[in-house]
């Protein structure tokens, strides 16, 4: 009876999902000569566990082609496959780099748990290399009078035909490369770096180059569509700076229109002055009339005496102004 259980226990354990310690992306398509980035993820307790990448249709016959504990241990990697493990993020990192149609097949994920009767931890993969084109971004955009770059793929046995770049419905408006890979005209450059890439730069952006173009390179071909936006333009708020003239006003000559050319009586402050002054003339001359009457009521009529007494106004005489001596023999003579 024990028997049968441990099998069961064994082969449950063997069945594919019924271990989820260890995950991995789905199938992967990748460009023959081009390279592959696969990231294992693993739970936390198995931190300080050693992390293997290896090629197989089943685990348990699968060639190893790297170890966290001896990067070196796998012959057939042959320097294209490297392995890293960062135990802060739980995951360890694959690359492989010129991919062949060799290459193609199932790869795993592997957490080496040890034990005669624990099976390790895996997640498996299967990545097709394929011969044709692909674009890194089919979707391009960039503003009016700047510049946009677009990088195409090829795989292998496309490195030496001729790079085309060409517009969507006109096959006449392809450019293509020269025997170095390169095209050059006003706004559009096209460089092949003749391992896996080819690059293409339009300058000095239009309106009119918005619309679908394909990367082509023998009979293979990809689609890329490049969208162009519309500048647009700030209204300054801030009026224009206008030359400034100064003008130097000789005293001198000065214009009678000129609101600052006014002459020195018209001002204000002048014409003010003037009222207050003669305002405090009258009320001087009002106050010492007062003074004149004051004294002739206590003045006798045959007073003699050599006082002067100076009364400039006579009743109702405003504008002579009379100088009497009240000595009785200096008023004779004159009479």
């Amino acid at each position: 009876m024990i028997l049968p259980l441990l099998l069961i226990v064994l082969v449950l354990g063997e069945l594919p999902g019924s271990r989820c310690s260890v995950s991995t992306v789905g199938d992967l398509f990748v460009l023959e000569g081009g390279s592959v980035t696969v990231p294992c993820h693993y739970n936390p307790q198995y931190i300080s566990h050693v992390k293997y990448w290896c090629q197989g249709r089943m685990r348990e016959f699968c060639s190893s082609l790297a170890r966290t504990d001896d990067p070196e241990s796998a012959p057939k990697g042959k320097g294209r496959v490297t392995i890293a493990d960062d135990p802060t993020q739980h995951v360890f990192i694959v690359s492989m780099r010129d991919l062949t149609e060799e290459d193609s097949g199932w790869y795993w994920c592997g957490v080496e748990l040890g034990g005669m009767w624990v099976s390790d931890s895996t997640a498996s993969v299967y990545i097709s290399v394929i011969h044709g084109m692909s674009a890194v971004s089919s979707m391009l955009s960039a503003d009016e009078g700047s510049s946009v770059t677009a990088q195409c793929l090829y795989s292998k046995n496309l490195r030496s035909s001729e790079k085309r770049w060409c517009r969507s419905g006109n096959l006449n408006s392809c450019m293509v490369t020269d025997s170095e890979g390169m095209f050059s005209s006003k706004n559009v450059f096209i460089h092949d770096d003749r391992n896996n890439m080819f690059t293409v730069t339009i300058q000095q952006l239009e309106m009119r180059d918005s619309g679908w173009y394909w990367c082509g390179a023998g009979q293979q071909q990809v689609a890329v569509h490049v969208s162009v936006t519309a500048q647009t333009t700030t209204l300054s708020t801030t009026p224009p700076i206008q030359n400034l003239k100064t003008t130097v006003r000789n005293p001198s000559v000065m214009s009678s229109n000129d609101p600052y050319s006014r002459p020195v009586w018209e001002s204000p402050l002048v014409v003010c002055g003037v009222v207050l002054l003669v305002m405090t003339v009258l009320l001087a001359l009002w106050k010492l009339r007062q003074l004149c009457k004051k004294k002739q009521k206590h003045r006798g009529t045959n007073e003699t005496n050599d006082n002067l007494t100076i009364c400039p106004w006579r009743e109702g005489d405003y504008k002579n102004t009379s100088v009497i001596f009240l000595n009785a023999p200096a008023q004779a003579q004159i009479l």
